[in-house]
């Protein structure tokens, strides 16, 4: 079988094994072998959060990723629109020059009549200063007090706002609330209301304007970063505070450090030492409440943490520090004088408004207030008031003091004698005058050539009204004396003598001699016009009874003597000749007059009102119900009115003109001439007659015929 020649074919099993390659050719190049491919590196995969937890974490950092990318986006387009609005303010901005003095109004000193200081009323501007030419205590108190980190931001300051916001949370307000934070730039902007001024076609008021610059929103925050931005931008770190030095408010009226100083100190704000420093920087968080003309000793505490605070930030040595603890600031001797407020309001209201509550100008007003005499009226009224008047009495008192040419010297309207704005009782309150009024009575009868000797009857008498019952009126001790003198009826205020008089005489001249010395308004038709039951101010009494001091001549009351302008010697207005007007009645009939008014007070119901050696005239005035009370006189001097009553017109219990009024006066009266010689009243004491008849009260009808008969008899001297 094997030698038959075939070729065998391939076994089976062979199939399974590879042919081995078949030799390389010699010719051509040789080919690199192509690079493996590089492998994908997987990342692995991340395990699938697992519960509650992971979702929370996966969602947590989804929101985190998504704020970021939000907040560097709002973030770079916010600063590109802040620096925008920035140069956009910084760019409108004026010159800081310009900026120093923002007031809308002007201010008033007034000055007493020796020329010193003692009132000063508006906005007072006590010039320019800078942040290099105040006391360097006052530049680092301000800083150290308002903004440590002035001199290190831009404007604002991102920490002090979360610091206050976090503050006012925890306190319980909002987080705009009560501490803002605020850098003093900000508060600059504020202070310059952004920007925006006064206009009075916009605004209500000044007040209304400046309450719309101090209020706090969100937008009104956001307005005042930018526009504090482009303060920094426009002006330096000392001209931005040389603004805010001078435009701050801080109280009593003073607008900026220098007028502060002066108002406070009497010295410049060049000349402040640290402890007075600090008492004008403590003002700045609350100057109404903080002012010390308010409260002293509220103004010391707060200067005391401003003290403190200068310390830590090394601005006074420790000597420095214990000397200003136990040598705190204190007021000057014309701030400490709280004397003649309601004074100086009355001037306010007296004088031409356009220099007075309407001044864009600093006016320098000089007055006629003796601030001895003033001192001398409050220190009585209190006194008074303190020992012989119940504790928790409601009642009220003025007293006003003048020259017998109407210059008023003191001026008291009320118990709180330190107030400003108050109402005045001594200008504003109208009032019955009652028996008061009764020497405008007898001015009259005198004026005709009556004589205080001259008799009338006081006898229960009737008088008819028209379409009413007839009036039968009493006198105050509802006793009735028969015949008696004109000066005896006056020195005891007989009420039916007064109404026969007024009668006799005729109402309408009573009223007139009234009127001419001052008694303002309609006067009471009907008899009881002799009684008081007109109502008058006491100002306006007062002055009515210098008109009987001065001999007969009508007298208006005044305060002003001039004006001008600061830093003027001119005199703009000059008032000082405006006291005595025309003759009301005869210089004799005055004189008279004054002589029937001493016996009121040697022997009448005005004994009260006696003083060792001087000669005094004056009258007391009980109204019906006692709800007023008076007690006017005058020496050689003065003249004085005293009123007492309640606000609300109720009865007062156990006081008439000759009782508490009366000793006022005298208290008053007793420090005023304390160091003075007597001077004598202008009084002539007439010659008693031979004879005299009596008037006789018929309802008012005076039997004109025995008038006749009685002067006839006087003149042939039959009787």
């Amino acid at each position: 079988m094997s030698g038959n020649g075939k070729k065998r074919p391939p076994l089976v099993a062979d199939k399974r094994y590879t042919a081995k390659p078949a030799a390389k050719k010699a010719a051509g190049p040789s080919k690199k072998p192509a690079k493996p491919a590089a492998r994908r590196k997987v990342a692995p995969k991340r395990a699938k959060p697992r519960g509650v937890i992971g979702w929370i974490l996966a969602a947590f950092r989804w929101m985190t990723r998504l704020i970021w990318a939000l907040s560097w986006r709002v973030g770079l387009v916010t600063g590109l629109i802040i620096g925008g609005f920035s140069l956009y303010f910084a760019s409108q901005l004026p010159d800081a020059s310009e900026l120093i003095d923002g007031r809308t109004r002007g201010s008033v000193t007034m000055t007493d009549l020796s020329g010193s200081v003692f009132a000063w009323r508006g906005d007072q501007f006590g010039g320019m200063v800078t942040a290099e030419t105040v006391s360097p205590h006052l530049h680092n108190a301000v800083v150290a007090t308002e903004d440590k980190r002035f001199y290190r931001h831009f404007g604002i300051s991102p920490r002090g706002i979360a610091s206050a916001v976090r503050i006012n949370l925890r306190e319980g307000r909002g987080p705009l609330s009560g501490n803002g934070g605020s850098t003093i730039t900000q508060q600059t902007a504020k202070l310059l209301c952004l920007g925006v001024p006064f206009d009075p076609n916009v605004w209500e008021s000044e007040r209304a304007y400046e309450a719309d610059c101090r209020q706090s929103s969100l937008w009104r925050k956001a307005r005042e970063a930018v526009f504090s931005v482009g303060m920094e931008i426009k002006y330096t770190k000392e001209e931005i505070l040389t603004i805010y030095l001078n435009r701050a408010y801080l109280g009593a009226g003073s607008r900026g450090f220098e007028a502060a100083a002066q108002r406070y100190f009497g010295i410049s704000a060049a000349e402040v030492n640290p402890a007075q420093a600090a008492m004008l920087a403590g003002l700045l968080t609350a100057p109404s409440a903080n002012a010390p003309t308010r409260n002293l000793q509220r103004a010391q505490d707060r200067a005391s943490v401003v003290i403190g605070l200068m310390e830590e930030q090394a601005y006074l040595t420790p000597e420095q520090v214990r000397d200003a603890r136990l040598n705190p600031a204190t007021l000057s001797d014309a701030a400490r004088a709280s004397s003649g407020g309601f004074f100086a309001d009355w001037v306010m209201d007296s004088g031409p408004e356009f220099f007075t509550r309407n001044t864009t100008e600093d006016v320098i007003i000089r007055t006629t207030l003796d601030q001895r005499i003033q001192n001398a009226a409050e220190e009585a009224l209190l006194q008074v008031f303190e020992n012989d008047v119940k504790e928790g009495s409601e009642a009220q008192a003025a007293i006003v003091v003048m020259s017998a040419d109407g210059a008023v010297r003191a001026m008291v309207g009320g118990r709180n004698i330190s107030a400003t704005g108050a109402f005045n009782r001594a200008t504003q309150a109208l009032r019955q005058t009652g028996s008061a009024f009764k020497p405008f009575i007898y001015a009259a009868a005198l004026d005709l050539g009556m004589s205080p000797y001259d008799m009338v009857d006081d006898a229960p008498t009737c008088w008819q009204r028209t379409g009413s019952p007839n009036w039968c009126p009493e006198n105050y001790d509802r006793e009735f004396v028969g015949p008696i003198s004109l000066v005896d009826a006056l020195a005891t205020s007989r009420n039916i003598p007064a109404i026969v008089v007024s009668e006799e005489v005729g109402r309408g001249l009573v009223s007139s001699v009234a009127n001419g010395f001052g008694v303002q308004g309609d006067l009471a038709a009907g008899p009881a016009l002799a009684l008081g039951v007109s109502e008058s101010t006491l100002l306006d009494m007062t002055g009515a009874f210098a008109g009987i001091l001065n001999g007969g001549s009508a007298v208006t009351p005044y305060g002003l003597t001039d004006l001008r302008l600061m830093g003027d010697d001119t005199p703009l207005m000059d008032a000082s000749s405006v006291g005595i007007g025309e003759r009301i009645i005869r210089q004799e009939a005055a004189r008279q007059l004054t002589w029937m008014m001493t016996k009121v007070v040697e022997q009448g119901t005005g004994t009260r009102a006696r003083i060792d050696g001087w000669q005094i005239a004056g009258k007391t005035g009980t109204t019906q119900g006692s709800r007023d009370a008076w007690f006017i006189g005058f020496t050689g001097d003065y003249v004085t009115g005293v009123w007492m009553g309640y606000d609300d017109n109720r009865r007062l219990t156990g006081v008439t003109g000759g009782g508490l009024p009366a000793t006022i006066w005298r208290e008053t009266m007793q420090r005023v001439l304390s160091d003075q010689q007597p001077t004598p009243l202008p009084m002539s004491i007439p010659e008693r007659p031979f004879a005299t008849g009596v008037l006789e009260s018929q309802g008012g009808e005076a039997p004109a015929q025995d008038i006749l008969n009685l002067l006839d008899s006087i003149l042939t001297g039959t009787n």
